[in-house]
């Protein structure tokens, strides 16, 4: 298994010739350092400051990039020496992809990319990643960024992705399709190992639990992850996966549903059957609960939730057989059976059955 151990941690010396050796030596330790993080077991060890050391001197080779790579001389030298780690490294490791002096220069993105895609990183290493919010008593110093750095990335990408998308923005919004888009790259990971299907729930929790501390953002990242285009088994079982995990869980099933517009719930429901499935259910269940006030002459939910209303659960039912025609017919059966159960009265009030087959009449 390929190990390696961190340079340690300290000030790096000013850069000329007759420091080019430990010049070399840490920018080797450091490409080394970046195999591990993509292909080792051993990152399922790494705690907080490791991380921060493993960024440390990723940022120590962004810094050399940034010093050397117009200096011709200097630019061969690290060439040479990175072709010749490489070369090491793709003997013990066949799919190691080799590192350019190019990719010194966004080594803590790659770094980070890295650690994302391996499979062994611990769930707490990945939520701190993920962190939006600074915990009470972090003081600045060489480890602290460590938290929140994969917003960083999302910023950076939305900014890419908002580009190509110009005129107009995402209608899920860049930050949630790029969040989305990680969420599944990271499960991927996590159920790729066989029989691991804990790990990819902790992985679900984790990040959608910080997600859910940033609201409103939640939904629109599960959204964007269910919309991710799928073209693998393995990008079809994570979103299978995402797709039961939801349906356990009611609480976040509901917030998506009465957060989200119908005409996006109407496309997720278009896209999987198993959403569609569990989005009728809630629908039935909202309408279920729904109690007739005589003051006011409406239906009205029984907890008093403002997220849900008559009105609103219409509309999500007419979206969606909009989007989802072959449902329409089915739908209205059952609302029949069931107005049938309450007596079949045509009367305003009598049975939310009724009313509401009626709203849905064209």
């Amino acid at each position: 298994m390929l190990n390696v151990c961190l340079p340690p941690s300290g000030k790096t010396c000013e850069c000329g010739q007759r420091h080019m050796e430990a010049v070399l030596r840490n920018v080797a330790s450091t490409v080394e350092l970046l195999a591990v993080a993509a292909h080792s077991d051993v990152v399922s060890e790494w705690d907080e400051q490791t991380a921060g050391r493993a960024f440390h001197w990723a940022r120590y080779c962004e810094h050399i990039y940034s010093r050397f790579h117009s200096n011709h001389v200097i630019r061969g030298v690290l060439e040479k020496q990175l072709q010749l780690t490489s070369r090491g490294l793709k003997e013990a490791l066949p799919e190691y992809g080799a590192v350019t002096l190019w990719d010194l220069g966004r080594c803590q993105n790659l770094l980070l990319l890295r650690l994302l895609g391996n499979p062994a990183l611990p769930v707490s290493l990945l939520k701190m990643l993920f962190e939006t919010r600074r915990s009470a008593g972090v003081t600045d110093g060489d480890y602290d960024d460590v938290r929140g750095l994969c917003g960083r990335l999302v910023q950076y990408k939305s900014a890419c992705k908002l580009l190509r998308h110009l005129p107009g923005p995402p209608a899920l919004g860049a930050d949630a399709e790029v969040q989305g888009e990680m969420l599944m790259e990271r499960l991927e990971s996590a159920l790729s190992r066989s029989g691991d299907a804990r790990r990819a729930e902790d992985l679900l929790s984790s990040v959608l639990q910080e997600l859910d501390g940033a609201a409103p953002g939640l939904c629109p990242v599960i959204a964007a992850a269910l919309l991710t285009t799928a073209g693998s088994a393995a990008q079809i079982a994570a979103q299978d996966f995402l797709l039961d995990w939801l349906q356990s869980r009611h609480g976040v099933l509901q917030r998506v549903c009465s957060g989200l517009p119908s005409r996006l719930l109407a496309d997720l429901a278009k896209r999987h059957r198993k959403f569609r499935d569990a989005y009728c259910r809630l629908l039935k269940k909202w309408a279920s609960e729904m109690e007739y006030g005589i003051s006011d002459g409406e239906w009205v939910h029984a907890a008093a939730d403002p997220s849900v209303s008559f009105q609103k659960m219409t509309h999500h039912f007419l979206t969606l057989f909009e989007a989802c025609p072959s449902l329409r017919t089915e739908t209205e059966d059952e609302l029949r059976a069931l107005k049938v159960s309450d007596g079949g009265f045509d009367v305003r009030g009598l049975s939310v059955w009724g009313d509401l087959l009626f709203a849905l009449s064209p």
